[in-house]
Protein backbone atom coordinates (compact mmCIF):
# COMPACT_ATOMS: atom_id res chain seq x y z
CA UNK A 1 0.00 0.00 0.00
CA UNK A 2 1.42 3.08 -0.98
CA UNK A 3 1.51 6.48 1.08
CA UNK A 4 -0.78 8.65 -0.43
CA UNK A 5 -4.53 9.70 0.59
CA UNK A 6 -5.82 8.92 -2.64
CA UNK A 7 -4.65 7.48 -5.98
CA UNK A 8 -5.51 7.61 -9.52
CA UNK A 9 -5.07 5.43 -12.49
CA UNK A 10 -5.46 7.16 -15.68
CA UNK A 11 -5.68 5.54 -19.11
CA UNK A 12 -5.28 8.12 -22.02
CA UNK A 13 -6.29 8.18 -25.64
CA UNK A 14 -6.15 10.90 -28.87
CA UNK A 15 -9.48 12.61 -27.54
CA UNK A 16 -10.17 11.54 -23.96
CA UNK A 17 -8.54 10.10 -20.74
CA UNK A 18 -10.44 7.54 -18.41
CA UNK A 19 -9.84 8.07 -14.92
CA UNK A 20 -10.29 6.00 -11.86
CA UNK A 21 -9.95 7.04 -8.16
CA UNK A 22 -9.07 4.46 -5.30
CA UNK A 23 -12.21 6.61 -3.31
CA UNK A 24 -14.26 8.48 -5.65
CA UNK A 25 -14.52 5.83 -8.95
CA UNK A 26 -14.75 6.33 -12.65
CA UNK A 27 -14.55 9.61 -14.74
CA UNK A 28 -13.89 11.29 -17.76
CA UNK A 29 -12.20 14.01 -19.50
CA UNK A 30 -11.13 15.65 -22.42
CA UNK A 31 -7.82 14.99 -23.64
CA UNK A 32 -6.78 19.04 -23.77
CA UNK A 33 -5.86 22.20 -21.64
CA UNK A 34 -9.51 22.73 -19.96
CA UNK A 35 -9.79 18.82 -19.76
CA UNK A 36 -6.57 19.02 -17.60
CA UNK A 37 -7.71 21.83 -15.61
CA UNK A 38 -10.96 20.18 -14.30
CA UNK A 39 -9.48 16.97 -13.36
CA UNK A 40 -6.49 19.31 -11.30
CA UNK A 41 -9.64 20.73 -9.41
CA UNK A 42 -11.28 17.10 -8.73
CA UNK A 43 -7.41 16.29 -7.28
CA UNK A 44 -7.51 16.41 -3.64
CA UNK A 45 -3.79 17.38 -2.12
CA UNK A 46 -1.51 14.57 -0.88
CA UNK A 47 -2.72 12.35 -3.90
CA UNK A 48 -0.59 10.00 -6.77
CA UNK A 49 -1.34 9.69 -10.31
CA UNK A 50 -0.58 7.24 -12.41
CA UNK A 51 -0.48 6.32 -15.86
CA UNK A 52 0.95 4.47 -18.75
CA UNK A 53 3.72 5.51 -21.13
CA UNK A 54 1.40 6.13 -24.31
CA UNK A 55 3.91 7.76 -26.39
CA UNK A 56 2.75 11.25 -27.60
CA UNK A 57 -0.63 11.09 -25.54
CA UNK A 58 0.65 10.67 -21.94
CA UNK A 59 3.30 13.83 -22.11
CA UNK A 60 0.87 16.36 -22.28
CA UNK A 61 -0.81 15.42 -19.22
CA UNK A 62 2.12 14.18 -17.04
CA UNK A 63 4.17 17.66 -17.55
CA UNK A 64 1.17 19.74 -16.92
CA UNK A 65 0.32 17.85 -13.28
CA UNK A 66 3.97 17.78 -12.50
CA UNK A 67 4.32 21.84 -12.87
CA UNK A 68 0.90 21.43 -10.84
CA UNK A 69 3.07 19.88 -7.98
CA UNK A 70 1.08 16.43 -8.31
CA UNK A 71 2.60 13.40 -7.60
CA UNK A 72 2.92 11.33 -10.62
CA UNK A 73 4.15 7.77 -12.25
CA UNK A 74 4.60 7.21 -15.54
CA UNK A 75 4.70 3.17 -15.81
CA UNK A 76 5.85 1.11 -18.70
CA UNK A 77 3.00 -0.47 -20.69
CA UNK A 78 4.51 -3.83 -20.33
CA UNK A 79 4.17 -3.93 -16.85
CA UNK A 80 0.60 -3.05 -16.26
CA UNK A 81 -0.04 -5.09 -19.50
CA UNK A 82 1.72 -8.35 -17.69
CA UNK A 83 -0.25 -7.24 -14.34
CA UNK A 84 -3.73 -7.58 -16.17
CA UNK A 85 -2.47 -10.58 -17.63
CA UNK A 86 -1.62 -11.87 -13.77
CA UNK A 87 -5.03 -11.12 -12.72
CA UNK A 88 -6.94 -13.39 -15.41
CA UNK A 89 -9.05 -10.22 -16.44
CA UNK A 90 -11.11 -11.41 -18.92
CA UNK A 91 -12.65 -7.15 -19.54
CA UNK A 92 -10.54 -5.09 -21.58
CA UNK A 93 -11.79 -1.71 -21.65
CA UNK A 94 -10.53 1.74 -20.60
CA UNK A 95 -12.61 1.64 -18.18
CA UNK A 96 -10.98 -1.69 -16.62
CA UNK A 97 -7.82 -0.61 -17.55
CA UNK A 98 -7.73 2.56 -15.25
CA UNK A 99 -8.41 0.35 -12.69
CA UNK A 100 -5.96 -1.95 -13.50
CA UNK A 101 -3.52 0.92 -12.97
CA UNK A 102 -5.07 2.35 -9.85
CA UNK A 103 -4.48 -1.04 -8.52
CA UNK A 104 -1.52 -1.86 -9.34
CA UNK A 105 0.00 1.57 -8.06
CA UNK A 106 -2.00 1.19 -4.83
CA UNK A 107 0.27 -2.26 -3.91
CA UNK A 108 3.48 -0.88 -5.71
CA UNK A 109 6.03 1.34 -4.77
CA UNK A 110 6.40 3.19 -8.39
CA UNK A 111 8.63 5.70 -9.67
CA UNK A 112 7.97 8.97 -9.54
CA UNK A 113 7.88 11.17 -12.95
CA UNK A 114 10.51 13.89 -13.27
CA UNK A 115 9.70 16.68 -15.88
CA UNK A 116 11.78 17.42 -18.71
CA UNK A 117 13.57 20.74 -19.07
CA UNK A 118 12.20 22.69 -21.89
CA UNK A 119 16.00 21.82 -23.89
CA UNK A 120 15.05 18.34 -22.95
CA UNK A 121 12.15 18.46 -24.84
CA UNK A 122 12.78 20.78 -27.80
CA UNK A 123 16.29 18.37 -28.53
CA UNK A 124 14.06 14.85 -28.36
CA UNK A 125 12.01 16.67 -30.36
CA UNK A 126 14.65 17.19 -32.96
CA UNK A 127 16.47 14.22 -32.44
CA UNK A 128 13.05 12.19 -33.71
CA UNK A 129 12.62 15.27 -36.79
CA UNK A 130 16.47 14.30 -37.20
CA UNK A 131 15.65 10.60 -37.47
CA UNK A 132 13.18 10.89 -39.84
CA UNK A 133 14.98 12.91 -42.20
CA UNK A 134 17.62 10.99 -42.14
CA UNK A 135 15.30 7.91 -43.22
CA UNK A 136 13.82 9.79 -46.17
CA UNK A 137 17.29 10.44 -47.38
CA UNK A 138 18.44 7.19 -47.43
CA UNK A 139 15.12 6.45 -49.06
CA UNK A 140 15.88 9.02 -51.77
CA UNK A 141 19.48 7.87 -51.83
CA UNK A 142 18.51 3.97 -52.78
CA UNK A 143 15.95 5.31 -55.28
CA UNK A 144 18.24 7.49 -56.85
CA UNK A 145 20.87 4.38 -57.41
CA UNK A 146 17.81 2.21 -58.69
CA UNK A 147 17.42 4.72 -60.95
CA UNK A 148 21.42 4.56 -62.17
CA UNK A 149 20.99 1.02 -62.98
CA UNK A 150 18.20 1.35 -65.42
CA UNK A 151 20.78 2.29 -67.64
CA UNK A 152 18.79 5.22 -69.24
CA UNK A 153 17.59 7.02 -65.87
CA UNK A 154 15.20 10.31 -66.29
CA UNK A 155 17.05 13.29 -66.23
CA UNK A 156 13.77 14.77 -64.56
CA UNK A 157 13.52 11.92 -62.40
CA UNK A 158 16.77 12.10 -61.29
CA UNK A 159 17.10 16.19 -60.62
CA UNK A 160 14.17 15.54 -58.98
CA UNK A 161 16.08 13.20 -56.88
CA UNK A 162 18.93 14.87 -56.67
CA UNK A 163 16.98 18.12 -55.31
CA UNK A 164 15.10 16.01 -52.53
CA UNK A 165 18.58 14.52 -51.12
CA UNK A 166 19.81 18.17 -51.33
CA UNK A 167 17.18 19.51 -49.13
CA UNK A 168 17.56 16.82 -46.41
CA UNK A 169 20.90 17.23 -46.52
CA UNK A 170 20.39 21.05 -45.26
CA UNK A 171 17.76 19.75 -42.74
CA UNK A 172 19.96 17.20 -41.32
CA UNK A 173 22.65 19.84 -41.29
CA UNK A 174 20.54 22.51 -39.96
CA UNK A 175 18.78 20.32 -37.32
CA UNK A 176 22.11 18.70 -36.08
CA UNK A 177 23.95 22.45 -35.11
CA UNK A 178 20.33 22.98 -33.36
CA UNK A 179 20.51 20.47 -31.21
CA UNK A 180 24.62 20.82 -30.49
CA UNK A 181 24.25 24.08 -29.86
CA UNK A 182 21.36 23.75 -26.93
CA UNK A 183 23.21 21.19 -24.88
CA UNK A 184 26.37 22.95 -25.34
CA UNK A 185 24.97 26.11 -23.33
CA UNK A 186 24.78 24.00 -20.42
CA UNK A 187 26.48 20.68 -20.56
CA UNK A 188 29.80 22.05 -22.73
CA UNK A 189 32.10 19.73 -20.30
CA UNK A 190 30.08 16.95 -20.45
CA UNK A 191 30.05 16.59 -24.41
CA UNK A 192 33.53 17.08 -24.05
CA UNK A 193 34.26 14.14 -21.33
CA UNK A 194 31.85 11.74 -23.47
CA UNK A 195 33.47 12.44 -26.96
CA UNK A 196 37.23 11.91 -25.64
CA UNK A 197 36.30 7.85 -25.55
CA UNK A 198 36.99 6.25 -28.38
CA UNK A 199 34.25 4.85 -30.03
CA UNK A 200 31.53 7.52 -28.35
CA UNK A 201 30.39 10.01 -31.40
CA UNK A 202 29.33 13.32 -31.46
CA UNK A 203 25.91 12.19 -32.14
CA UNK A 204 25.53 9.53 -29.23
CA UNK A 205 26.99 11.56 -26.73
CA UNK A 206 24.41 13.96 -27.16
CA UNK A 207 21.42 11.74 -27.11
CA UNK A 208 23.19 10.04 -24.02
CA UNK A 209 23.50 13.41 -21.90
CA UNK A 210 19.81 14.71 -23.18
CA UNK A 211 18.19 11.22 -22.07
CA UNK A 212 20.06 10.85 -18.94
CA UNK A 213 19.61 14.85 -18.04
CA UNK A 214 23.59 14.96 -17.74
CA UNK A 215 23.35 11.85 -16.26
CA UNK A 216 21.73 12.58 -13.04
CA UNK A 217 18.82 10.20 -13.22
CA UNK A 218 20.98 7.62 -12.58
CA UNK A 219 23.03 6.56 -9.17
CA UNK A 220 24.85 3.30 -10.76
CA UNK A 221 26.03 2.27 -14.23
CA UNK A 222 23.77 -1.07 -14.03
CA UNK A 223 20.98 1.46 -13.93
CA UNK A 224 21.80 3.10 -17.05
CA UNK A 225 22.58 -0.19 -18.81
CA UNK A 226 19.05 -1.38 -17.47
CA UNK A 227 17.59 1.59 -18.99
CA UNK A 228 19.13 1.30 -22.02
CA UNK A 229 17.65 -2.28 -22.35
CA UNK A 230 21.57 -4.22 -22.67
CA UNK A 231 21.75 -6.24 -19.81
CA UNK A 232 21.64 -9.94 -20.17
CA UNK A 233 18.58 -11.80 -19.51
CA UNK A 234 18.23 -15.79 -18.94
CA UNK A 235 15.62 -18.51 -19.50
CA UNK A 236 16.01 -21.43 -18.09
CA UNK A 237 13.63 -23.82 -15.86
CA UNK A 238 14.27 -27.19 -14.52
CA UNK A 239 15.99 -29.69 -16.71
CA UNK A 240 14.49 -29.24 -20.28
CA UNK A 241 14.27 -25.29 -20.49
CA UNK A 242 17.61 -23.79 -21.78
CA UNK A 243 16.99 -20.77 -23.24
CA UNK A 244 19.88 -18.34 -24.95
CA UNK A 245 21.04 -15.71 -23.11
CA UNK A 246 19.79 -12.61 -24.62
CA UNK A 247 19.50 -8.98 -24.06
CA UNK A 248 16.38 -7.45 -21.98
CA UNK A 249 15.69 -4.92 -25.19
CA UNK A 250 13.34 -3.54 -22.27
CA UNK A 251 14.55 0.10 -22.86
CA UNK A 252 15.15 3.27 -24.75
CA UNK A 253 16.18 1.63 -28.49
CA UNK A 254 17.37 4.42 -30.25
CA UNK A 255 20.30 4.59 -27.28
CA UNK A 256 20.72 0.83 -27.93
CA UNK A 257 20.83 1.51 -31.65
CA UNK A 258 23.52 4.05 -31.24
CA UNK A 259 26.01 2.40 -29.01
CA UNK A 260 25.92 -0.66 -31.04
CA UNK A 261 26.90 1.54 -34.56
CA UNK A 262 29.30 3.05 -32.07
CA UNK A 263 31.14 -0.41 -30.85
CA UNK A 264 32.02 -0.94 -34.69
CA UNK A 265 34.60 2.00 -33.77
CA UNK A 266 35.23 0.95 -30.19
CA UNK A 267 36.31 -2.21 -31.33
CA UNK A 268 39.64 -0.79 -33.21
CA UNK A 269 40.17 2.02 -31.26
CA UNK A 270 39.34 1.53 -27.54
CA UNK A 271 41.52 -0.48 -25.89
CA UNK A 272 39.44 -1.93 -22.60
CA UNK A 273 36.81 -2.89 -25.68
CA UNK A 274 39.00 -4.33 -28.23
CA UNK A 275 40.46 -6.99 -25.32
CA UNK A 276 36.74 -7.42 -24.11
CA UNK A 277 35.78 -8.14 -28.06
CA UNK A 278 39.13 -10.36 -28.45
CA UNK A 279 38.53 -12.27 -25.29
CA UNK A 280 34.58 -13.47 -25.68
CA UNK A 281 35.11 -14.67 -29.45
CA UNK A 282 38.02 -16.28 -28.40
CA UNK A 283 36.28 -18.13 -26.35
CA UNK A 284 34.23 -19.43 -29.20
CA UNK A 285 30.78 -16.94 -28.62
CA UNK A 286 29.00 -14.90 -31.37
CA UNK A 287 30.90 -11.56 -32.74
CA UNK A 288 27.42 -9.75 -31.86
CA UNK A 289 27.13 -10.95 -28.30
CA UNK A 290 30.72 -9.64 -27.96
CA UNK A 291 29.80 -6.25 -29.74
CA UNK A 292 26.75 -6.50 -27.06
CA UNK A 293 29.43 -6.84 -24.66
CA UNK A 294 31.22 -3.18 -25.60
CA UNK A 295 27.96 -1.67 -26.33
CA UNK A 296 27.96 -2.01 -21.84
CA UNK A 297 31.54 -1.62 -21.46
CA UNK A 298 31.35 1.64 -23.24
CA UNK A 299 28.18 2.45 -21.62
CA UNK A 300 29.98 2.07 -18.16
CA UNK A 301 33.32 4.39 -19.31
CA UNK A 302 30.68 6.98 -20.01
CA UNK A 303 28.77 6.75 -17.32
CA UNK A 304 32.02 7.01 -15.30
CA UNK A 305 33.45 9.94 -16.84
CA UNK A 306 30.46 11.57 -16.78
CA UNK A 307 29.98 10.93 -12.93
CA UNK A 308 33.36 11.77 -12.02
CA UNK A 309 34.61 14.72 -14.43
CA UNK A 310 37.58 12.72 -15.93
CA UNK A 311 38.73 12.15 -19.56
CA UNK A 312 39.57 8.77 -21.02
CA UNK A 313 42.95 7.59 -20.79
CA UNK A 314 44.11 4.23 -22.42
CA UNK A 315 47.33 4.76 -20.93
CA UNK A 316 45.86 4.48 -17.57
CA UNK A 317 44.24 1.28 -16.02
CA UNK A 318 40.35 2.85 -14.94
CA UNK A 319 40.69 4.70 -17.97
CA UNK A 320 40.65 7.82 -16.61
CA UNK A 321 42.45 10.78 -15.94
CA UNK A 322 41.65 13.86 -13.97
CA UNK A 323 40.88 17.19 -16.28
Amino acid sequence: MNKYKETFGVDISKDVFDVHGSKTGHHQYKNDEPGFKKFLKRLPDDCLVAMEATGYYHYRLAQFLYKNDVAVSVINPLIIKRFIQMKLAKIKTDKSDTKMICEFALINQVPLYTALTDVQSECLQLFRVLDNFIKHRTATKNKMHGEEVLGIPSKFTYRSLRRNKKHYDSEIKSIEEKILSLVKEDQQQQLTLLISVPGIGQKTALFLIIVTDGFSKFETASQLCSYVGITPTTRESGSSVRGRPRISKVGNKKLRNLLFLCSFNACKHNKACRELYERIVNKGKSKKLALIAVCNKLLKQAFAIAKSGLIYDASYRSTLVRN
